[in-house]
Order: structure tokens, then sequence, then C-alpha cells
């Protein structure tokens, strides 16, 4: 396998000036110990081929492929749909083809390059802009949020596929263990009850009362674990461990799998759906725009939110994954690739999933908007519910269906918690990184355990509301304002030029510098105003105790900015904290590429731009000001 440098030297003071070109003019003797400096700067790039070096993905297959298999993972499945549904159907396809255009693929090619330049995670990237390092920490605990609870997620697919392989599919009848009077069967025929606004589903009752064990509301508290839950969740993180100890060299090869199944059961779910009656309906049901919620500020915060989620934009493994990268790959092809993928894939599960849904709205003669759910519902109660009334082995079906599941949960999850161990990686390098895999793994199957008790499910939306959306605008403005307005859009314009070997146009130019940050800003702005308290499922509001454990969650994670941003500020050298402010607004030494030759290749092709190549520590500059 290829490798290249990957931590530079932490020796030395100095640091990259592009900002200050008439900082120092007209001292002799500061010239000469700018000379110095520079002469510094050499002995430091040496240094860096003594430090451990950095793999690379074995093909540019496998990047592709890995970033396909983070991207496209369970909300193209279950939450594209529904969110389309909800948000005008098919004129949805607008908004979220503008979002993707001007946030989201910009947003995605941004992070890649963060990453192949500096071939470093989600943290080290901010050598660029030091003070900035809070965003890499808070975007890591969103992260963390994240990946905890799509275990459980999968860990419920695993249940749900051991169930697939019984003679009869369990959640098609009312067994007595577990069912209620009423419940009804969702294979009989539905002329034989008397249904009443309290039925309920057999598939429903499964799910909640004999997989889950819910309690009513978060009142009766959480209780403890449950044993089969915890055992499928315990299978799924030694999966991801497994996936992810070798580092990419592991993790590539699965990718092969993970990227490329979830196609094969989609399209066969679809030419299956396709052949049912009722399928037409539910398919026109999902593509009939209603445009006058496109003009509504909701649905642009829906677009930019499923954006996000689907793309996973925002939370650091795009830059994770580039950072194991040649310097020289094309990312360009890549995201736009990626970026492409993702949405051929959403709009294939919508159309699917409806095809589905309006043979299950058939059968059961039921309006389609009855029959249709979001998340967890139309995973493991509406889709289970109609897969089993196929004619021909259900049992087929539901296998591919939850198989399917596992391989977009596992690929999202390797990725989210792959992008954690790199950070610990990178900044304690001395530790094996099998044993930072075991130890991130094992913490979180410790805090996903909070997840499969009978009070799981309302902890699991709480953190799925609070530690995802919230956090990540903040560190996505955050992020653009540092990089395009501090680190400076024609710096990074000209290292994507040495890296890439082409200039970028002003589309490029004006999304991250003005309308992401600002249309963000406005978004995010806007959903805060028009905040209202989450809501169960029944449409009950959590407690005011839960909602304000939420913003907790929210805050500790956008405090990250601050904390990290005085705490750099103090640990750099300088006679006055505005100079040690103005100091860690500058890249540092360890910015650039890790090779050495790269990197002494790209201070001399910097030079033709700026004065000076590096500026030394404050102190120094005091003085040679003060003559």
């Amino acid at each position: 396998m290829s490798t290249r440098s990957s931590r530079s030297s932490e020796k030395g003071a100095e640091y990259l000036n592009y900002a200050f070109d008439d900082a120092i003019s007209g001292d002799s003797k500061c010239a000469k110990e700018t000379s110095v400096v520079e002469s510094n700067s050499s002995v430091t790039i040496q240094a860096e081929t003594n430090d451990k070096q950095r793999e690379n993905w074995d093909s540019p297959v496998e990047f592709l492929l890995s970033c396909i298999s983070m991207s496209v993972g369970l909300g193209n499945i279950w939450r594209f749909p529904f969110v389309a549904y909800e948000n005008g159907g098919g004129a949805f396809l607008v908004p979220y083809l503008i979002v993707l255009a001007f946030i989201g693929r910009p947003l995605y090619f941004l992070e890649m390059v963060l990453g192949q330049f500096s071939s470093s995670g989600s943290v080290k990237i901010w050598d660029c802009v030091p003070i900035a390092k809070g965003i890499g920490y808070g975007q890591a605990l969103a992260t963390w949020c994240v990946v905890t609870y799509y275990c459980v997620l999968m860990a419920l697919s695993f249940f749900y596929l051991f169930a697939s392989f019984q003679a009869v599919l369990p959640w098609t009848e009312c067994d007595p263990e577990w069912a209620t009077e009423n419940c009804y069967s969702t294979t009989a025929n539905l002329s034989v009850y008397n249904l009443t606004n309290e039925s309920v589903s057999s598939a429903e009752e499964y799910f909640k009362i004999y997989v889950l064990k819910k309690v009513p509301n978060m009142d009766s508290g959480l209780g403890v674990p449950d044993w089969r839950l915890t055992l499928c969740l315990l299978l799924c993180w030694i999966l991801v461990f497994a996936m992810l100890a070798k580092g990419v060299s592991s993790s590539g090869k699965v990718a092969y799998f993970t990227a490329l199944f979830p196609y094969v059961v989609l399209i066969t779910l679809l030419i299956r759906g396709c052949t049912l009656p009722g399928a037409g309906q539910g398919i026109l049901y999902f593509i009939t725009p209603d445009w006058e919620k496109v003009l509504t500020p909701d649905v642009w915060y829906a677009a930019v939110t499923q954006c996000f989620f689907s793309l996973s934009v925002g939370f650091g493994p795009i830059s994770t994954f580039a950072s194991y990268n040649p310097f020289r790959h094309p990312i360009y092809r890549d995201s736009t690739i990626v970026s492409l993928a993702d949405t051929f894939t959403s709009i294939l599960a919508g159309v699917t999933i409806f095809a589905i849904l309006g043979n299950l709205s058939y059968e059961t003669n039921q309006p389609i908007e009855n029959v249709v759910e979001g998340g967890t519902g139309l995973a493991f109660i509406s889709y289970p519910e109609a897969i089993s009334k196929f004619d021909s082995v259900p049992q087929l079906f539901a296998v591919l269906f939850f198989l399917m599941l596992i391989t977009l949960a596992i690929g999202s999850a390797s990725g989210l918690a792959g992008c954690i161990i790199t950070i610990l990686s990178d900044d304690i390098p001395q530790i094996p990184r099998w044993i930072i895999t075991a130890v991130v793994c094992a913490a979180s199957f410790l805090i996903g355990l909070v997840y499969v008790t009978p009070g799981g499910q309302y902890i699991l939306d709480l953190v799925d509301y609070f530690g995802g959306g919230f956090i990540i605008y903040v560190m996505v403005i955050a992020q653009t304002i540092a990089v395009c307005w501090v680190y400076g859009l024609e710096k990074i314009v000209r290292d994507i030029r040495f890296m890439l070997g082409f200039g970028l146009g002003i589309y490029w130019k004006l999304t991250w510098c003005i309308f992401i940050p600002i249309a963000l800003a406005v978004i995010f702005i806007y959903a805060m105003v028009v905040y209202e308290p989450l809501k169960t499922d029944d449409g009950e509001p959590y407690p005011p105790s839960a909602n304000a454990a939420g913003w907790l969650v929210a805050a500790f994670a956008i405090l990250q900015l601050p904390i990290w941003g005085a705490y750099v500020v103090h640990k750099q050298s300088g006679t006055t904290w505005i100079q040690r402010l103005k100091v860690s607004l500058l890249p540092s030494e360890q910015w650039g590429p890790k090779d050495p030759e790269t990197k002494r290749l790209w201070l001399d092709y910097n030079k033709q731009f700026v004065r000076f190549s590096w500026i030394p520590n404050p102190k120094w500059l005091s003085n040679c000001k003060s003559r």
C-alpha cells in the first residue's frame, strides 16, 4: 500500500503569512531573521520524514465507493421519501436540487479539499485557522451523537432480519404473548374485523410492544436494556470494529459491497413493487407536485436539513476520507459523482417506497396518507406490513429489505465512527489505531445501551433532533466563514490550483464566500423563530426537562467554538492578547501538504504571491516593528 507523511513536526513557532505582507519593512536585521526563519522552516519540513506515515486507499475506486456508502444511508431510504411527501411531493425536488447545487455540492467539495490538501482529519485540518479548532471538536460531538443511534437502528434491522427467517413473519399475526385486544392481523381479511379508531395493526404492536417494549411516555422511566437488542447492538459494533481496526485498508474492501448492494435491492423491490396493484397510485401520490408549498420557508429548511443528512456534510467524515487520498487525486470528479449518486438514490428510494405503500393502501382499502409514516415507522411498521402482503415468498423480500438497511447503516456508521477514530489517531499517534478503535467502539456500545431500554426511543428521538440539525447548522456556517473569510478565499483557491492543477470559477467563490453562510444563517434564524418543543409520535409534547437536556447537548457542542478558540489564543506566543489573537488567525506551520517535497514545492509556489512565506512568533515581529 502506498503511504505518505502524516503529521509535521511540532517544533518551531513560525506561521504562514499571507495576510500581513506589509507587517515588516525596511529593516535589514529583520530581513536577516526572516531568512533564518525560512531556513528553520526547511529543517521543520525535513523533520516530517521521521513522523508516522499515513496510509492511502488501495485504489481510487475504494475511496469513491466509501464516500457513496457513507453518504447514501438510511436518510435516503426512510427520511427523503417522507420529507418529500410532506413538503410538496414532486415540487420538493425543486428546492432540494437548488440546495444541492448551491449548498450541498460546494460544501462537499470544500471538505474534500481540506482533508486531501492537509492529509488530516476533521480537527487537524484547522491548522489553517487554529482559532477555529473547536469546529472540528463540535462536529465530532455531533458525529458521535449520530453514530450511536445509527447503530441502534442497525441493531433493530438485525432483529427483524433474524425474525424474517421464520415460516410465518411474526409481525403478521396477533400473538397473544404480546398483542392487545385492539390488534388486527395485517394479512387477514379486514372485513372480518370491527375496526375502530383504536385498532392497531399487528405490525405496529409487534414493533412497539414486542421489539421495543416501549413505555407510554418519558415519565415512565427508561427501564433496563433489552437483552435481545443488546446482543444485536453488540454485533453491530463488532462489525464496525472489524471494518475500522486496520484503517482504510479493510474498510475500503467492504465498501464494494456496502455501496453497491443497496442498489441491487432497491431495483429488485422496485420491479416487484411495480407489478402490484395500487403501485401506480402510490408513485403518482409521491411525484404529484404541490407548488404552493415551494414558497414556504419550512420547505427550504427541510431541503437543507435533508441535504446535510443525506450527503453527511458538516459532520467530518468527508474530510477524513479525503485525507487518505494521494495529494493529486481528482476529488472534483468524485464529489460530483457522489452528489449525483446520492440524489439518484433518494429519488429511486422514494419511487420504490411509494410503489409498495401504494399497494398497501390498495390492500387495506385505506387512503395512502394513512399508511405513510416516516423514520422508524416506515422501516419497521409500514414497509414490513406491505412486504407481508406479497403473494410469493414475502420472507425473501423481508430479508433483502432488512439486509439493505443493515448495509446502509454500517456504511454510514463506519464512516462516522472512523472520523472520530482518525481525530484521536491524529492527536495521539503513539497509540495503535486498533486500540483507539476498540475504545471508541466499546464506549459507543455502552452509550447505545440507553437506546435499547423501554424508554430509549424517546431519548433517540431527542438526540436525533438536537444532536444533529442545530449543531451542524452552526458548524457549517462557522466552517465556511473560517475557511473563506479568515484563511482567505484567494488562498484556498490557490491551494486547489496547486493541488489539482486548475482554478475555480465564480460559481464556487460566490457559493463558498457569500451564498452558503448567508443562506444558512437566514434559515437557521428562521428555524429558531418558529421553533416548537419536540413532540412524540403520538403528538404529546416532551417534558420541559427533556427539551432542556436536548438544548444542553446542542449548547455543549456549539460551545466548543469559543472554548477551543480561547485555549488556542492562550497557548500562542506574544506579549499581548491582541498579538496572540492575530497569530491564532494565521495558519500554523503544520498547515499544508504533509509530504516534505510537496510542502517545499508549495512554499516555493506561494512565494510568487506574497513577500514573505513565513512569519515568526509575535514577540520577534514586535521587536522588528519597534525599530
